[in-house]
C-alpha cells in the first residue's frame, strides 16, 4: 500500500498543465467520452466510465478487442476518447486509434509509458508511470493499475469542477442507495426524541436514562430546554475508573460540555460528515435547533445506514 500510495503521489506531482488541457479538450467537445484498455488497464478504464457518468461526464466503456467486431459503433462524431496502457504499446489500442482519428475524436492517453507507440499519437497524454509494482517480483499490476486510476479520477473531479457539478446533481444520478439516501433523508425524519436529563441529576438517574431509552447516550438539558452537555456509555464507564466513590456524582460532572450537534434540516449526509470526518469517530450527536439552542433530539450513526430498509 505504501508502494502505491508513493506513486500515487509521485503522478500528481507530473500532472502539471496536462490536466487543464484534457478538461479544456473535453468539454470543448459536445459528445461524449470513449474510455477503452485491455487487461487490467480495461477494469480501471471501466470503472472510470462508471465514475465520469455518475459525475455529470456521459462516458462509456469500449473493450478494445471488440471495437474491431463491431462495438465500435459506440463512438459519435463529438466523442473524445480516454485511452489506458500501461505499457503504450497495447496492439489492440493501436489498431483502435485509426478509426478514433477518422471520426475526429481527441485522444487522452492515461499511460505508463508516455514515449510510446500510444504516447506519440495522444493529444493530451498523463504520465502514470511507476517505480516499481507492489508484488515481489515488480511484474503484477498493482501500483500502475492503482495510479491509472488515481489520475482518471483526478480528471474525473476537475471536470466535476469545472462544470458546476453539485450536490443536487448527485444525488438526481444517484437516487437509489445509501449515497442518494443520505442527500436525501433530513435530520429530523430519522431522529430520536430526546433522552434527557437536567445537570443536576446523580449517576444512577444518567444511567437509567440512558438504558431507558436505548441510545447510548443521554442529553443534559437546561430548565428552558437548551443543550448543556452530553454524557454517552464511554463516558459513564470513564467516570467509574476515575472515581472510587460515584455517590456524589451529578450529571454535569461526566457530561461533555457543548458537544458537537447538527440541525434538525440538515441532511443526514451532514450529519454523517460530523460524525466520521474526525480523528476521533463519534456515534451519536444531539439534534439542536440553531435559533434557540433547544434539544429536539439524538442521532446515532446506526440510524444512518440502518433505518431505510427496502431504499438499498
Amino acid at each position: 500500500m505504501q508502494i502505491e500510495a508513493q506513486a500515487i503521489l509521485a503522478a500528481a506531482e507530473r500532472l502539471g498543465e496536462n490536466l487543464d488541457r484534457a478538461v479544456d479538450l473535453i468539454l470543448a467537445r459536445k459528445g461524449k467520452l470513449i474510455v477503452s484498455g485491455i487487461g487490467k488497464s480495461g477494469h480501471v478504464a471501466r470503472k472510470l466510465a462508471a465514475t465520469l457518468q455518475s459525475t455529470g461526464t456521459p462516458a462509456v466503456f469500449l473493450h478494445a478487442s471488440e471495437a474491431a467486431h463491431g462495438d465500435l459503433g459506440v463512438c459519435q462524431p463529438g466523442d473524445t476518447a480516454i485511452l489506458l496502457s500501461k505499457s503504450g504499446s497495447t496492439r489492440e489500442l493501436l489498431e483502435l486509434v485509426p478509426a478514433l482519428k477518422a471520426m475526429g475524436a481527441p485522444l487522452i492517453g492515461i499511460l505508463g509509458t508516455v514515449v510510446s507507440p500510444l504516447g506519440s499519437e495522444m493529444d493530451v497524454v498523463f504520465d502514470a508511470s511507476v517505480q516499481r509494482e507492489a508484488d515481489p517480483e515488480g511484474f503484477t499490476p498493482t501500483a500502475s493499475s492503482a495510479v491509472a486510476l488515481a489520475v482518471g479520477h483526478g480528471l474525473a473531479v476537475a471536470l466535476m469542477e469545472a462544470r458546476g457539478f453539485s450536490k443536487e446533481n448527485f444525488l438526481h444520478l444517484h437516487a437509489g442507495g445509501q449515497l442518494g439516501r443520505n442527500l436525501r433523508v433530513q435530520v429530523r425524519e430519522v431522529m430520536h426524541e430526546v433522552a434527557a436529563v437536567g445537570p443536576d441529576a446523580g449517576l444512577k438517574e444518567v444511567v437509567v436514562e440512558i438504558s431507558r431509552r436505548r441510545l447510548g447516550a443521554v442529553c443534559v438539558i437546561a430548565a428552558d430546554g437548551v443543550l448543556l452537555g452530553l454524557i454517552t456509555d464511554g463516558d459513564v464507564r470513564r467516570a467509574f475508573e476515575r472515581h472510587d466513590d460515584i455517590r456524589g456524582l451529578v450529571a454535569s460532572d461526566v457530561m461533555t460540555q457543548s458537544p458537537i450537534s447538527v440541525e434538525p434540516d440538515a441532511l443526514i449526509h451532514d450529519a454523517l460528515c460530523l460524525m466520521e470526518d474526525r480523528p476521533s469517530q463519534i456515534s451519536v450527536l444531539p439534534v439542536v435547533e440553531k435559533a434557540t439552542g433547544g434539544c429536539l433530539g439524538l442521532i446515532r450513526l446506526h440510524d444512518i445506514y440502518h433505518s431505510g430498509a427496502g431504499v438499498d
